[in-house]
């Protein structure tokens, strides 16, 4: 059992070197990836004891069921079968298996569900919450804005660079999911708000290439981000469940309100797919065919 125990850590190694290096995966998703795999391979272990290319369909179905009595989410159901159909792709690529024991296997219904969102009222209340005479209150409130006003993920912001910044054409380049760039917009709130954070940046940080920077002139983190926004809307008297992604969902939707073609919103949140930008968006059913149709009738077959 240890030698095989052995084997599968071996595979799971590989595996996690593959969707980092070849397929560039975020390290948030790769990390996340690893997570599955391990839970999946010791229920394997546990149960059959058998190596990775000796896995079976019932097998896997199990493990499915497994996780359905500990009451997991049909989302997280959803996402372990993901990744153990990208695991097994990956086998195959390597001849490591002939064929794939996930293919029959069924993936869960996802539940949709729709966060939160704020108004544009709730949005500026939580700015007022900061302290604009400190340069803590100026960053938070800097973050904030280009979160909401360019509709970041977390993990953009707080990659952002000085470089990045291009005030002048009056854009910010983002680089998204897979290291792939885009160009946002940036309005003159959020640009004057960067420039008075950017003057309390002390001179050792100023070499520092991140924007953002806690207190000690290190990049912030995504768990400090979250903090900040809870916080401010504690403050704000905002009884809603909030995340920084609460306010790139609010970004989406303001802009479709106010008019903005689906097709621009899914550019702007750097999304593949205009059905993932239906995620993020209250968009009715019959707007969404008609531009998945459009698509289709462009497209030279």
């Amino acid at each position: 059992m240890a030698d095989i125990a052995k084997k599968w850590e071996k595979v799971r190694t590989d595996y996690a070197r593959y969707i980092r290096v070849e397929r560039r995966l975020s390290a948030n998703t790769v990390a996340a990836y690893k997570r599955d795999m391990e839970e999946f391979s010791h229920f394997i272990l546990r149960n059959y004891g058998v190596l990775p290319e000796q896995v079976e369909p019932t097998m896997i179905e199990r493990f499915m069921a497994w996780m359905y009595d500990k009451n997991r989410s049909s989302a997280s159901q959803a996402r372990r079968l993901s990744g153990i159909k990208s695991f097994y792709n990956f086998l195959l690529l390597s001849d490591k298996v002939e064929q794939l024991p996930t293919e029959h296997v069924d993936t869960p219904r996802r539940e949709r569900m729709l966060p939160d969102v704020l108004t544009v009222e709730e949005i500026d209340a939580m700015l007022a919450t900061f302290d604009m005479t400190t340069s803590k209150g100026c960053r938070d409130s800097a973050m904030v804005e280009v979160l909401y006003s360019c509709g970041l993920r977390v993990s953009e912001l707080i990659s952002l660079r000085i470089n990045d910044l291009f005030f002048g054409e009056g854009y910010i380049r983002i680089v998204g999911k897979g290291d792939k760039q885009r160009l946002v917009p940036i309005g003159s709130i959020a640009r004057d708000k960067i420039q008075l954070y950017m003057e309390y940046r002390t001179p050792a940080s100023r070499s520092e290439a991140t924007l953002f920077l806690n207190n000690r002139g290190k990049p912030i983190t995504r768990v400090m981000v979250f903090n900040i926004i809870k916080q401010a809307a504690l403050m704000a008297g905002i009884d809603k469940q909030i995340s920084p992604h609460t306010l790139r969902h609010s970004y989406a939707t303001h802009l479709l309100e106010g008019g903005a073609n689906i097709r621009q919103v899914q550019e702007l949140l750097g999304h593949e797919s205009i059905l993932t930008t239906e995620v993020y968006t209250h968009v009715n059913r019959k707007q969404l065919r008609g531009v998945v149709e459009d698509s289709f009738t462009n497209v030279d077959l």
